[in-house]
């Protein structure tokens, strides 16, 4: 089978997340200690909602909160460097944050991360339904199915569940959630008849049109119907990362928007044609997939004051964290490897995708450790743009023709400066170009799937193989 056609299903409009965490540093490590830096307030909501309205007044398209379960210890075999670099640590629960976010939002989705390793379907089913009514459809699932071996040990397992079977067990948990998500409740099953008392004829929900979906499988038995009424997305926008043989299966079977990485623009765009190509062979539309990627921007006045920001972001940056971090996703302590050491793959139980992309099999040419982790012209393993507003357009322009992407997942170096940064400067321009989609008032999908009649996902999504869908 040939390739989709490159261009299948990328619009004019890219699309624009925001990429962070809720902790004191993500992707951006070390910088937690640049004076201007305000990720220390991750604790505050009121630093959550300051965000929120910036992104949302903006034009920004989601704000994407990654997560982790467990403490980070892969290198040198402790939590300790992580603690000590503030890497990933500490952490709260993002899922709590979203409900000040929306009150304080009309427009701006959320993507928040849960695992269907440690969650049950049911309660996962139940939390983001709720979420989604109450910001109006405009929730997102980041699925990921968890890498931490120390997740593991504190939820309840000996030992990390097997990377592909963590995957088998996730098609499972997804089958579940679409059945409590689209054929449990019909679209007209809530009536809320008020007939006058004492008639007896009053009926809030039509039990006739609530259905149990008796799902008994080999990891989840769930007999009965969805707790919850439908949202307005029914199913949240699915976003997924995998990039792992067996991650590209499921997220060309499930995913809408996926976090792709690559080496490079060329390794990146070998992974979205892999994942284009194998929904196509699973029946689904390559138009209802999205790419993204993860980059940071330094953007100044003059492309002088942007190199002079740059050069002062450098300074607070921290290579040693950003190794501890590749230690955790990859399984592969690297505390006692030396930083000119080739990169080359090897399995493990962690994310294969993050350490098969530098090897030099995949990408095409040999990475050393710290190319890898820091290289010079960026800040960890995110795509860097440095400019003036002009140059850092035409660096995404480039880079998303290049990596067949459609949008990035914008990480911030310094919070909020970052966004603002970006908004005052390189926004404009990018609107100026007919990049950035006008702010719309619909369901998170529709706004970005502009071509959906409604807030349900594509009819080729495997969640529409259900009665009431």
């Amino acid at each position: 089978m040939t390739s989709p056609t490159p261009n299948t299903s990328r619009d004019r409009y890219m699309v624009l997340n925001a990429f962070t965490m809720a902790t004191v540093s993500h992707l951006n490590y070390g910088l937690w200690r640049h004076p201007a830096d305000q990720t220390h307030r991750y604790k505050d909501v009121n630093y959550w909602v300051d965000l929120a309205k910036l992104l949302d007044r903006e034009g920004f398209d989601c704000l994407f909160i990654a997560d982790a379960l467990g403490q980070i210890d892969v290198y040198g075999n402790s939590p300790a460097p992580a603690l000590k670099h503030g890497i990933q640590s500490p952490l709260i629960d993002p899922l709590m944050l979203v409900s000040a976010m929306a009150a304080a939002t009309k427009s701006l989705g959320f993507g928040i991360t849960l695992s269907t390793t440690y969650e049950h379907p049911y309660q996962l089913a139940r939390k983001l339904t709720t979420l989604d009514h109450l910001t109006k459809g405009r929730m997102g699932w980041n699925v990921v199915t968890s890498q931490q071996e120390s997740a593991a040990r504190n939820l309840g397992l000996e030992r990390q569940i097997p990377h592909d079977e963590r995957y088998e067990r996730a098609d499972e948990f997804m089958d579940v959630v679409y059945k409590l998500w689209m054929n449990s409740w019909e679209n007209d099953a809530v009536i809320r008849d008020q007939s006058p008392a004492g008639s007896g004829n009053w009926v809030y929900t039509d039990p006739g049109k609530v259905h149990p979906i008796h799902h008994d499988g080999k990891y989840f038995r769930v007999p009965d119907a969805h707790v919850s009424e439908p949202s307005p997305q029914r199913v949240p926008v699915i976003l997924q990362a995998g990039a792992s043989a067996r991650g590209i299966d499921f997220a060309a079977r499930h995913a809408e928007v996926i976090f792709v990485v690559g080496a490079d623009a060329a390794g990146t765009k070998a992974n979205v044609r892999k994942i284009r190509e194998e929904a196509e062979k699973l029946g689904r539309d390559p138009a209802s997939l999205k790419f993204i990627s993860a980059a940071a921007v330094v953007v100044g006045e003059t492309e002088a004051e942007a190199l002079e920001k740059f050069r002062d972001y450098k300074t607070w940056y921290d290579p040693i964290g950003s190794i501890i971090h590749y230690s955790s996703m990859t399984g592969v302590d690297f505390s006692q490897t030396p930083t000119d050491n080739v990169v080359t793959y090897r399995k493990t139980e962690a994310s294969q995708s993050v350490l098969s992309q530098f090897d030099p099999a995949k990408s095409g040419r040999s990475w050393t450790l710290a190319e890898a982790t820091s290289p010079k012209e960026g800040f960890g393993r995110a795509r860097t743009f440095v400019g003036d507003a002009k140059a850092v357009a035409d660096q995404i322009e480039s880079w998303l023709e290049a990596s067949e992407t459609d949008g990035i997942n914008l990480i911030q170096i310094v919070n909020p400066d970052s966004y603002l940064d970006f908004a005052r400067l390189v926004l404009p321009e990018l609107r100026s170009r007919g990049r950035i989609r006008p702010q719309a008032a619909g369901t998170l999908r529709q706004n970005l799937f502009p071509g959906l009649a409604s807030g349900i996902p594509a009819k080729s999504h495997p969640s529409r193989c259900c009665p009431n869908s």
